[in-house]
């Protein structure tokens, strides 16, 4: 991956993606685990979705250890990069419980009758997608708030020396 796009350092343009996605797919799985009917209707959107965002939370990740090449070396840097090596388990357990939850309906709408194994393994995978939802949603404020303080968190103040 190029380190800049018209001048422009790449993580804050891939990052952008992960930011929108990731809160996106983690509502959206909410949705999906609490609500049956759009269980039935947009699992299987959803379950794209998140697959999107978890191919993207890489890419963040590796313009990012491009760009903490480039920056001076700092503390709060540090805990950023270190949070958002993180996200990764957060985005595949949740893409995990939805694949569960589209397969188990898939498969329950090709048997002839739904086996009785299907709702519990549905109601299972539906908690999983609420933790991992709220576990996701979390980590991705906490990598955003410490990567916005670490690039801003000198603006503002007064320069000494004047």
């Amino acid at each position: 991956m190029p380190a800049t796009v018209w001048g422009l350092p790449v993580h804050p343009l891939v990052v952008h993606l992960v930011v929108f996605l990731i809160p996106l797919v983690a509502l959206a799985g909410l949705v999906v685990a609490l609500w049956p009917r759009a269980r039935r209707v947009a699992a299987p959107w959803v379950l794209g979705l998140t697959t999107l965002g978890a191919v993207s939370v890489p890419m963040a990740t590796s313009s990012g250890e491009g760009l903490e090449k480039r920056v001076p070396h700092s503390a709060l840097v540090e805990k950023h990069a270190e949070l958002a090596d993180g996200l990764l388990p957060f985005v595949a357990g949740l893409w995990l419980a939805l694949a569960v939850i589209v397969a188990v309906a898939w498969y329950s709408r090709r048997a002839a009758s739904a086996p009785r194994w299907a709702t519990a393994v549905t109601v299972v995978a539906a908690v999983l997608t609420v933790g991992a939802s709220a576990a996701t949603g979390v980590q991705v404020v906490r990598i955003g708030h410490s990567g916005a303080k670490a690039t801003w968190h000198d603006v503002g103040q007064e320069r000494s020396g004047r």
